[in-house]
């Protein structure tokens, strides 16, 4: 996807750029989160260090895991920060910037981690060390990971996993930028849809049109993967279809090299294909001939001269050479000055792997045209049911194998609660209520209408021009607050807004 450069995108560049404060980037799936990282790194070349939760997303954003930059222990606490080795203080001393990409599954007892590491290397007094944050991810995709015993334990020091509960947030002066224009998608249904399955608002009339799209028996899955919530499926479905091939079985062996950690390839060592088989694709063409995710199906091998030819699913025949991933480490460079990045290890194969079906949290960041997602099992996390359903193109390329109910939809509270209350702190700071009574009753004086931006409690946000007419003390369900009643163009009716859930306003003037 190429940047857009919309007011969001332009907003979170200049923040993330020029300004000293913390960033948090979020955005619904499909509004260019990932491209606007790469572009962050690659065109703007912003001087930071580029962190993931996982190794897998590390290596997809060519950065390195949290673990590893602060070589943390896997039993990383807290409580152990005080006592930990710190190998090379120079390095992290001059860090300026950190970004860590899908914050949604980072956990809050890591973030007061690398804030207390940060805090004992640089200032004690400043959060981070002083280092400044930019967390990039959707909060209503996948949480983090935890055992039943982390859960219990958990419990008596945070209110939930999520970063934002760590001790550290509360302290930090951060912006917050929504991606709000959504790129895969276009059919307003579909996204309309998508958006009400995010904050889990789904009507009747959605499920009947997410269950329209069940196939009992599919006679035909070419061009289709398949999205599954465990590892187990995702194999067997691999493994049934390549079997089912007939030909030749090719064994291509990739090449590892210095510190590359096995349990983070991105596709097998040994890689086993056959002609005919299924692949998805692992990197973006140069010439964007595909990106990350083009699904394609071999049509010849030639092992000797390195070339594998594929068939793209929109009928394009392109060559694939094997491609080198980095294993990326930062250090500080004395001489230089400043935080380098160096390549501790690599890993060369063919970036493609067999992909008649692949597990939901896998799919993370990827966009396909045509899924099958496997509704048999049950969705067992929070956010999981809509990362799958938003990784398809159109409504049309989805099939699902058993029909759903709202059921099958989970959203945990806690994400809606911070995200809502979190931008009315915002709001609040940046126009203070006063201000905001006082704009509106010099509307309501010059006869004029006023632009508001508003946020009900369910995370959803309208813009919309009103004219006011009254405003005061009001009650709503046994609920006393303080009101707007005016005349809403959009709705194109009398209604009454809670004054403390207008994000922005503005008078205008004719």
């Amino acid at each position: 996807m190429k940047l857009d450069f919309n007011s969001e995108f332009q907003k979170a560049l200049d923040l993330a750029l020029n300004s000293e404060k913390h960033l948090l980037i979020t955005g619904k799936a499909g509004t260019g989160k990932s491209t606007f990282l790469k572009y962050l790194l690659n065109e703007a070349t912003l001087d930071a260090v580029v962190l993931a939760p996982t190794g897998v997303a590390a290596v997809n954003i060519g950065g390195e895991t949290i673990h590893s930059f602060f070589q943390f222990p896997i039993d990383i606490t807290p409580d152990k920060i005080p006592d930990l080795y710190i190998y090379d203080y120079e390095q992290y001393k001059h860090i300026h910037t950190i970004i860590i990409d899908e914050i949604s599954m980072v956990r809050a007892d890591l973030l007061d981690c690398i804030d207390l590491f940060l805090k004992r290397v640089k200032n004690p007094k400043l959060p981070f060390g002083g280092t400044k944050m930019i967390f990039i991810g959707d909060l209503y995709q996948l949480p983090p990971v935890l055992t039943s015993q982390q859960k219990k334990a958990f419990k008596i020091k945070y209110k939930s996993p999520y970063f934002f509960e760590a001790n550290i947030f509360k302290e930090l002066d951060l912006e917050f930028i929504e991606f709000e224009k959504i790129y895969r998608q276009s059919d307003k249904t579909f996204i309309d849809i998508l958006n009400r399955i995010r904050n889990n608002t789904v009507t009747d009339e959605d499920i009947k049109v997410i269950n329209s799209r069940v196939k009992d028996k599919i006679d035909n899955d070419e061009g289709y993967i398949y999205l599954t919530t465990i590892n187990k499926n995702a194999e067997e479905i691999n493994n049934q279809k390549l079997s089912k091939l007939n030909g030749k079985l090719y064994e291509l062996i990739g090449t590892l090299k210095g510190n590359f950690d096995k349990n983070n390839l991105p596709t097998p060592l040994n890689l086993q294909l056959k002609i005919g088989t299924q692949v998805m694709l692992l990197t973006n063409s140069p010439d964007k001939l595909w990106v990350n995710g083009t699904i394609g199906f071999i049509t010849n091998i030639y092992p000797e001269e390195k070339i594998i030819e594929l068939v793209l699913d929109n009928g394009n025949l392109v060559e694939i050479s094997p491609f080198k991933w980095d294993m990326i480490k930062f250090y500080y460079d004395k001489s230089a000055k400043k935080i380098v990045s160096e390549t501790v290890g690599s890993y060369t194969q063919f970036p493609i792997k067999p992909a008649y079906a692949i597990t939901v949290h896998k799919s993370q960041g990827k966009t396909f045209n045509n899924v099958i997602i496997d509704t048999r099992n049950h969705f067992f996390a929070p956010g999981q049911f809509y990362v799958a359903f938003s990784r398809c193109t159109s409504l049309d390329g989805v099939i699902i194998t058993k029909k759903i109910s709202k059921k099958s939809i989970i959203l945990d509270r806690k994400v809606v609660n911070f995200l809502t209350s979190f931008q009315y702190q915002l709001s609040e700071k940046k126009i203070p209520l006063n201000k905001k009574i006082e704009i509106i009753k010099k509307a309501i004086e010059n006869k004029s209408n006023i632009e508001i931006l508003y946020l009900k409690t369910k995370d959803e946000k309208s813009k919309r021009v009103i004219i006011p007419t009254d405003i005061g003390k009001m009650t709503y369900a046994g609920k006393d607050f303080t009101g707007l009643k005016g005349f809403c163009k959009m709705r194109n009716e009398e209604r009454i807004f809670r004054i403390d859930r207008i994000l922005e306003i503005k008078e205008i003037c004719d």
